[in-house]
């Protein structure tokens, strides 16, 4: 347990971690679900120490959120088939259910448009304890086929899995990191160098515990980026293609600010200028390529900018380079 929490109830700290409810999170307490230094918790408002460990069991006794198909969720299909679907996340759309966030997510706009993924999400165990696909995949209750995200803010692409093959098939190209994605970013600042690599790892942040940072301890994380604009008005800003190597939580967010250069409009990692509003980060998952889980053909798509991000890169003035 990090010095930031030092102090905190148990039932908070496991609503933070656990993305639940801070009644849910007692709840899982209550039923014996939650470890502190591998010895089980009966208190939820015991005081935590720091260094202490905290394990969360969500298995047949977890509180799995509920989700209902919607057909009012925004996002626009891609590519589908049998065994995947690609779809065009708009910003604003939370991709599954969690803390704060139960109803309207890409989750359940997919279960109106693609009925048959609710079976993926069918368990015997009735609190919804995930389950394991043939081939070694993770298949979740309440984010059937999810195998990546985005961010709420972030608009782009995103593939799901259709049937538990390919759900595993695609869970494993994201661990050898053979599924390739791209993103376009816009910076503040000027590099100094066209292409560049960030190499650092990415952990809870010890100040912030709802922000990840880059920590000594965190997790290895590596993204490229190539400058494809520079522009001088009206503030020095960079038009950037990023591609991650590693997949951490908001790994390009973190990465552009740890080096000073973080992405136009983020609020939450220094992005934001009073002189400049942005409704949301500029970062857009422009580009992804994948191997086909049943198929084995290459699969590649792009989404286009969308109008908002089109509209601020209009406000623009290029740098000069006489």
């Amino acid at each position: 347990m990090s010095a930031a929490l030092a102090g905190e109830r148990l039932d908070r700290v496991v609503a933070l971690f656990a993305e639940v409810t801070r009644a849910d999170a007692g709840l899982l307490v209550d039923q014996g679900s939650v470890e502190v230094n591998r010895t089980v918790a009966t208190h939820r408002a015991r005081r935590l120490a720091e260094g202490d460990e905290v394990d969360i069991v969500m298995g047949e006794r977890a509180v799995v959120p509920e989700v209902k198909a919607d057909a009012a969720v925004p996002f626009t299909v891609v590519f589908e088939d049998d065994a995947v679907i690609v779809v065009d996340k708009p910003a604003g759309v939370v991709v599954h259910p969690g803390a704060g966030n139960q109803t309207g997510t890409l989750v359940s706009g997919l279960l109106h448009r693609f009925p048959d993924l609710a079976a993926l999400g069918e368990d015997t165990n009735p609190a919804g304890a995930s389950r394991r696909a043939r081939g070694g995949g993770d298949i979740s209750p309440f984010r059937p086929g999810i195998v990546h995200r985005l961010d709420k803010g972030t608009s782009g692409l995103l593939v799901v899995g259709r049937t538990a093959e390919a759900v595993a098939g695609l869970q494993a190209q994201l661990a050898d990191r053979s599924m390739h994605r791209t993103y376009t970013a816009l910076s503040w600042g000027h590099f100094s160098a066209v292409e560049g690599r960030i190499d650092a790892p990415i952990g809870r942040s010890s100040s912030d515990p709802t922000k990840m940072a880059v920590v000594a301890a965190g997790r290895p994380a590596r993204t490229r980026y190539r400058v494809e604009k520079m522009y001088a008005k009206p503030d020095a800003m960079s038009l950037l293609t990023c591609q991650l190597e590693t997949g951490r939580t908001h790994q390009i967010r973190v990465h552009l600010s740890a080096i000073d250069h973080p992405v136009v409009g983020d609020p939450r990692y220094g992005g934001v200028k009073k002189a400049f509003p942005m409704k949301r980060p500029f970062l857009h998952a422009a580009a992804l390529s994948f191997t086909h889980p049943v198929s084995g053909r290459p699969c590649t798509y792009e989404a286009p900018l969308p109008g908002d991000l089109v509209a601020v890169l209009a406000q623009l003035v290029e740098l000069s380079t006489e």
